[in-house]
């Protein structure tokens, strides 16, 4: 897919924002225009936008002020789109994340790995073999869409939701996987869980991961989850990206 080839579709969404959509084919080319496409727009309007919202096939640009003449801010965008800068390459990163999923720590994974009539290793190594693709940040701060699980492993979400899903549970739900940042009701099928926040709002960034990085998922034992979690609470654990 070329940049030349994705149609996009603007309108507006309130008195103060505008969503640009489309409907070409979500991939890793799509999302790569998405996040130029979001940075453009993010440096061309500065502080007069409060905040642009990436998802997989849109970006909502919320602005600080009403607008007054919607068709002078789609001409704006639409010209922003078209410039060079989106054929640059992305910077791409790979963060490891440790995952215990032994069942002392997670015994949903044995419920899960019976209902896909496999065995708990056949899971472990299914869901830590792939590179998954950050698509965008959403539902709850620090909850990461991911893309690239195993059709193996892919699942319909729980007929009846937890009331109580612990924070740092990671999870399968349909064609996707992921980490809940903060305890919370979910739906999704819980096979390990990782020491590591996902969401902290003293960081800067509060979240390490952006969009279009990878993320791996690094099998650990109880011992070294807890030790991972102890160093954590300690301050003495540094999360260092791999550059692609």
């Amino acid at each position: 897919m070329k940049n030349s080839d994705v149609k996009f579709d603007y309108k507006q969404y309130s008195e103060n924002s505008i969503l640009i959509q489309t409907d070409a084919k979500v991939d890793e080319n799509l999302l790569n225009l998405l996040i130029f496409y979001k940075k453009s727009i993010e440096e061309f309007y500065g502080k007069v936008i409060v905040e642009v919202i990436l998802s997989y096939n849109s970006l909502l640009i919320l602005y600080v002020s009403t607008i007054e003449n919607i068709y002078d801010r789609f001409f704006e965008l639409k010209s922003l789109v078209s410039k060079e800068v989106l054929k640059k390459s992305v910077k791409k990163r790979l963060w490891n994340i440790p995952v215990c999923y032994d069942e002392n720590v997670c015994p949903e994974i044995v419920t899960f790995a019976d209902q896909k009539s496999m065995s708990v290793d056949e899971i472990i190594s299914l869901h830590t073999t792939p590179l998954y693709t950050i698509h965008f940040i959403g539902f709850l701060p620090g909850f990461l869409y991911l893309s690239g699980l195993d059709e193996k492993l892919i699942t319909q979400r729980k007929s009846n939701p937890s009331r109580f899903v612990e924070k740092g549970s990671v999870a399968i739900g349909g064609n996707q996987t992921g980490v809940y940042p903060f305890n919370s009701p979910g739906g999704w099928h819980v096979i390990g869980r990782t020491p590591l926040s996902f969401f902290d709002v003293n960081s800067d960034p509060c979240c390490f991961a952006t969009p279009g990085d990878r993320i791996k998922f690094i099998s650990v034992k109880e011992n070294e989850y807890n030790d991972i979690g102890l160093s954590i609470v300690n301050k003495n654990y540094q999360l260092i990206p791999e550059y692609l």
